[in-house]
């Protein structure tokens, strides 16, 4: 009996041995196709020999080294790459292990950036439904994700939620995809009045929601309506960039379509992609400069921030995306991964919606396709996906709770930068299989 305590007690995983590519194998020698880099994490694939040979380099020169006495040449040649292609003004770059962390480090310095700026009073923070932020407390009470918060909710700190810019299930027939926008922008500014505008600290939203929704990007023009809200009250804007970041969605930060910077961007899956866990949090050289100028100390900090080894992989990993031309084979596997989902599924009586951006793409499964109505949350649809696709070698993120956190469906993709061809006609057959079980079982 194993002594690992696993995500799922009633079924306990296999041994994975071993990882080549997009692939992925079991003690069996069993070969599973990482259709979702586990969680949007392995965008190289597995067992690439740069970033194993760049952790081992690291591993020889220095594999530790504590941040309240030292910096690292790793950590400051990947701050200096990040901070280099990141939208402009988000020049400081804070090492995490982690996207909760990411998170939990960014409502704490939009915190204290008004504590230093001699605005005590604002703490308000406001997120979006049917939003995921992290499973620590801070960016769990953050996230809108119902079905993860439910038994927390009584020492959750408290957050307010707005609607999500959610255009398949919640635009009216008659608006126009502006109109839409602006009503959905407008509920951020409605809840800063009620809250009170001068106590309001920050505003957090995935550009495209992964998770809790299934990559739903938000309709033109939404974001840059929120940054001019946030902007007329004083409000930061916080980007959670965890899974849609780091080349995701075809550019390096998923926040380069909208046209908007935030005043606070986090990373992580991506950046370490599977080869050791890192996140960082960026900010604006504005709110640094507060900082700078006033108690001179973040008050934050974890044992592992800035750890060499992780910064040598992300800086490893950020090297071969930009190096290999990979954000173009994102845009250009996109374009063909679409293109081949919606031949397949189009006109399939379950698949509601197919949408995304770049190699970030999700399927909502219906019931109704012409009044988009989900299934009975009793039959378990998400779960059920999950299990015959495992079965048949395909390593999908399937989650249930898209619509409102209790209704909804969806399968999430997140494959690998490096597919070829053969690779995402393989994806899509093995797809294409899983969901033809759930209408056979209908």
């Amino acid at each position: 009996m194993s002594n690992v305590f696993p995500r799922n007690i009633a079924n306990p995983p296999p041994i994975a041995v071993a990882g080549h590519g997009c692939y992925l194998y079991d003690e069996n020698g069993k070969k599973y196709f990482d259709g979702s880099g586990g969680a949007a994490v392995s965008c190289l694939g597995h067992g690439d020999p740069e970033i194993i040979n760049a952790l081992k380099t690291q591993a020889d020169t220095l594999a530790f080294a504590h941040t309240g006495f030292f910096t690292s040449a790793a950590a400051e040649q990947l701050a200096s790459m990040l901070s280099a292609h990141a939208p402009a003004g988000l020049e400081k770059v804070y090492f995490v292990s982690g996207g909760s962390e990411a998170v939990e480090a960014a409502i704490k310095l939009a915190r204290q950036f008004h504590v230093e700026h001699g605005q005590p009073q604002r703490r308000h923070l406001i997120a979006r439904r049917q939003s995921y932020h992290g499973n620590t407390l801070g960016a769990l009470a953050a996230g809108g994700n119902q079905w993860r918060r439910a038994q927390f909710e009584p020492i959750l700190a408290p957050a307010s939620h707005i609607a999500p810019c959610y255009e398949y299930a919640e635009k009216r027939l008659y608006e126009t995809p502006t109109q839409y926008a602006q009503r959905t922008a407008q509920e951020l500014e409605d809840e800063i009045l009620r809250l009170g505008p001068d106590t309001v600290m920050a505003f957090i939203a995935e550009p495209v929601v992964g998770a809790t929704m299934g990559a739903v990007p938000a309709v033109g023009g939404y974001f840059k309506l929120i940054r001019e809200i946030c902007d007329r009250y004083g409000v930061l804007l916080i980007f959670d960039e965890v899974m849609c970041g780091m080349g995701r969605t075809g550019h390096l930060f998923a926040c380069e379509a909208d046209g908007v910077t935030p005043d606070i961007l986090c990373i992580a899956k991506g950046l370490g992609a599977g080869y050791q866990p890192i996140g960082a949090m960026l900010c604006h050289k504005n709110i640094y400069a507060a900082l700078e100028q006033g108690s001179k100390l973040f008050q934050h900090g974890h044992t592992y921030n800035a750890h060499p080894m992780a910064c040598a992989a992300g800086l490893a990993v950020l090297n071969a995306i930009l190096d290999r031309d990979l954000l173009v084979n994102v845009q250009r596997s996109s374009e063909l991964l679409f293109s081949d989902l919606r031949a397949r599924f189009a006109q399939h009586p379950f698949i509601g919606d197919i949408r995304g951006r770049g190699l970030f793409i999700g399927l909502e499964i219906v019931e109704d396709k012409g009044l988009k109505k989900p299934f009975d949350p009793k039959r378990n649809i998400a779960a059920q996906l999950k299990t015959d696709a495992f079965q048949n070698g395909l390593i999908c993120y399937p989650m249930r709770g898209t619509r409102d956190g209790e209704f909804g469906d969806h399968l999430l993709l997140a494959p690998p930068f490096i597919m070829e061809d053969s690779n995402i006609t393989e994806l899509v057959d093995l797809v294409e299989i899983a969901v033809l079980k759930i209408s056979a079982s209908d």
